[in-house]
């Protein structure tokens, strides 16, 4: 709405109001210096310049009734804003945000803490409240919450459905035999899980309390799949060998050489739920009846193809499905199962439960390259991988990045060492540069150390491409060093050793050292190491079963005198630092791969290590530190053993503090607060696998006491994994569950991962 009172004004009022105006100076002296200099210029004026003249125009001919109508006119406009805005309060689309929670209390809304992407703002939440009461109390509308409230995958079922049990015959179920079908693999695959069709007898046990399904008419299963589908693109399966050598045309998937289960990327079921998921539609392990399916569907695959679950590409070219066998492929390195014939119909076997690729022998009897493109299981954004990491990025500006390998037109370097001295030598000039790892291959460091050393009072950061996960495997350590105010970071980017580097080889301490002196002979004074969302795996490398090879080699050794390293979403095997360094790990796991090894500690293994810090981490193995500075919401997993008094030992009692943590028995501490000491018979972290590489890698069971999986600051779990806040998630779900369940229904979670 617009007002203008004074053109309501009779003319003889405006015209006196007009010569008035005329006989006043109304400007400043340097307004009207201003006006003089626009009215007089010879050049075009700009729009803003023009937009300056009009408005110093308007002041020097206004007369005082115009400016106290202006005045009254404002008030009028605000007025008429109000009641626009009234009528938009009343619509949660376009309402103000203070009428947001006045909606939501109209409509009984009880708020959540909104962890997941899809329910952290409030007006959608409102809104999708409106549409959801549409449908309430429908099964499809409980699946619908348990995925946007947890960001997890999800399916709800009704129990009823599938009990063996006489039929009402009001509702009959034509569908539901109480002998299953077994000539099929489906009804077997899915017997246990929330796809399964097989008919139950009646359990009347609490559905509530954590365990398996609890088949009864009231009774409705909330499905979750808490781990994710991890993507890698286009990488370098490891060749399997025996002692005599590598075994030819057998292959893992892991860059890293073990055996590991594949997974499906989940497919989307839009932002409204029409149909109940399927088993497509949660990301969950890829079993070999699957994967047979689909391959059989050709090009009308959905877990094979490019950007598909799974694809595998030889010698430059993407095999169709047609020539894949699924097929299982255990047996001993050198003796698998099933192996293609060569000149057969199939160009490779793949078994995804393993993790393997065969390919058949070349009929020229030339070598044959593959590269390989998958998904794999974790329960969070940690240690390197394909997610977005780009706003963790220090480096910003594109002309001081240099990619690698180099795509220069004249080469500038050729291998990884180069690159990181031509990186380091540009900081002359530009003082930050990164050096991009672009792809995730692998990528086999030559012989010897790899030196990194950053100028004075420069930043080099070493990263994968956002939406890239390289593997570095290291025939010798890598050497940080720098002079004062210089600064080094590693981001996403995950570090093994290759299979003949061992403790103790020349230039082989640790996968990452902190030497005592630069490549000049000065001493390093390197004062910030960063390690962001990488990974120096425990134990440097795996069996082909998945174990540590080198089980108590430290990942992370610092000889020098001062400086600060920090791990962030990362993770590393055992630390050695001494007293002067400062050590700080947020959100990260450090593992000694054995409770009873010593995850962190001095140069020796044994004496007081540097300062610690610990928030939201879980530690396997002894620890020992002059100081705890602080250790918060954690999980240290340890056991007294070789003559240490407890598992966790801090030198100095008086400053320091530890809260919300797990910690062993008889810990040598500061002062704690609301911590949790393990004793016999108390409550205990319960984790899936302590085994790096498995897809629930140090992730807690969900019937963990909630001493510890409640236990942390805000009433998440402790540990690594808090960032997640699981529990928090859970408790927004059971809150919506209660709004949209039908009265004497009661729902149950149950984690298929």
């Amino acid at each position: 709405m617009s007002f203008n009172l004074f053109q309501l004004v009779p003319a003889v009022y405006r015209l006196r109001d007009g010569q008035i105006a005329a006989t006043l100076q109304l400007l400043t002296p340097a307004e009207q210096a201003e006006l003089t200099s626009l009215q007089g210029s010879s050049t075009p004026l700009t729009a803003d310049q023009q937009a300056e003249l009009n408005a110093l125009t308007a002041k020097s001919t206004r007369g005082p009734l115009e400016s106290l109508l202006m005045v009254i006119d404002e008030q009028l406009q605000n007025f008429a804003a109000d009641l626009d805005q009234l009528y938009d309060d009343q619509f949660i689309e376009t309402c103000a945000p203070w009428v947001i929670p006045y909606i939501g209390d109209l409509i009984g809304y009880r708020s959540i803490k909104g962890i997941a992407v899809s329910v952290d703002e409030p007006r959608a939440e409102v809104a999708n409240t409106i549409s959801l009461r549409r449908r309430k109390g429908t099964v499809l509308v409980l699946e619908q919450l348990a995925r946007d409230v947890t960001g997890w995958g999800a399916h709800a079922k009704e129990f009823f459905q599938v009990l063996g049990a006489t039929q009402y015959v009001k509702c009959p179920r034509p569908g539901s035999h109480y002998a299953p079908d077994v000539r099929g693999w489906k009804p077997r695959a899915f017997r246990n899980s929330a796809f399964s069709s097989m008919a139950r007898k009646v359990d009347a046990h609490n559905p509530v309390s954590p365990g398996l399904p609890r088949y009864n008419l009231p009774n409705i299963g909330i499905f979750l799949w808490s781990l994710e589908a991890m993507s890698l693109t286009s990488g370098t399966p490891a060749q399997a060998s025996t002692g005599s050598g590598p075994v030819p045309e057998c292959y893992r998937f892991s860059s890293l050489g073990y055996d590991m289960p594949l997974f499906h990327a989940a497919i989307d079921q839009g932002e409204q739920i029409s149909a109940a998921a399927t088993e497509a539609n949660v990301p969950d392990y890829l079993t070999r009846h699957e994967l047979c399916a689909d391959l059989r569907k050709g090009a009308s695959a959905g877990d094979y193809g490019n950007g598909a679950s799974l694809s595998l590409v030889l010698n430059g070219e993407l095999l169709n499905p047609y020539q894949i066998q699924v097929c299982d492929l255990s047996g001993a390195d050198g003796a698998w199962n099933n192996l293609p014939k060569s000149g057969g119909p199939y160009a490779a076997a793949i078994d995804p439960q393993l993790g393997r690729v065969a390919l058949a022998p070349s009929t020229s009897g030339s070598a044959q390259t593959l590269s390989v493109s998958y998904h794999f299981g974790f329960n969070g954004n940690m240690g390197g991988g394909e997610y977005e990491r780009a706003d963790g990025f220090t480096v910003a500006d594109t002309a001081a990045v240099f990619p690698y390998p180099d795509t220069d037109a004249t080469p500038r370097y050729s291998n990884l060492q180069q690159a990181v001295t031509f990186v380091a030598a540009q900081t002359a000039t530009l003082g930050k540069v990164a050096l991009e790892i672009t792809s995730s291959e692998t990528y086999v460091l030559p012989s010897g150390a790899l030196v990194v050393d950053v100028p004075d009072g420069t930043t080099v950061e070493i990263r994968a491409r956002d939406g890239r996960r390289p593997t570095l495997l290291l025939d010798g350590e890598i050497q940080a060093s720098g002079g004062p105010l210089s600064t080094l970071i590693i981001n996403g980017l995950l570090i093994a050793a290759a299979s003949q580097m061992t403790p103790g080889s020349p230039g082989a301490e640790a996968l990452l050292v902190l030497p005592a002196n630069r490549p000049n002979g000065a001493a390093n004074q390197l004062p910030t190491l960063q390690i962001i969302h990488s990974t120096l795996v425990p134990g440097w490398m795996l069996d082909s079963s998945g174990h540590p090879v080198q089980a108590d080699a430290p990942a992370i050794k610092a000889e020098t005198t001062g400086g600060a390293i920090s791990l962030t979403l990362s993770i590393s095997g055992p630390v050695r630092a001494p007293e002067l360094v400062q050590v700080t790990l947020t959100d990260s796991i450090l593992d000694a791969t054995d409770p009873t090894l010593v995850a962190y500690a001095a140069l020796d293994g044994t004496s007081g290590g540097a300062p610690l810090t610990l928030s939201g981490c879980t530690v396997v193995g002894k620890v020992h530190a002059q100081e705890l500075v602080l250790v918060s919401n954690s999980i240290v997993w340890a056991e007294a053993s070789s003559g240490w008094l407890s598992g966790l030992i801090a030198d100095r009692h008086q400053v320091g503090c530890v809260r919300f943590s797990f910690i062993p028995v008889k810990s040598v501490t500061p002062r704690r607060f609301k911590c949790v000491e393990r004793a016999l018979g108390g409550p205990a972290p319960v984790f899936i696998s302590r085994r790096y590489g498995h897809p629930a890698y140090l992730k807690l069971i969900a019937s963990t006491d909630d001493a510890i999986r409640r236990g942390a600051d805000d009433e998440g779990e402790m540990g690594a994994f808090h960032f997640l806040l699981v529990p928090l998630r859970e408790q927004d779900l059971e809150i919506r569950l209660q709004e949209y369940t039908p009265v004497g229904l009661v729902p149950g979670l149950i984690y298929q991962t």
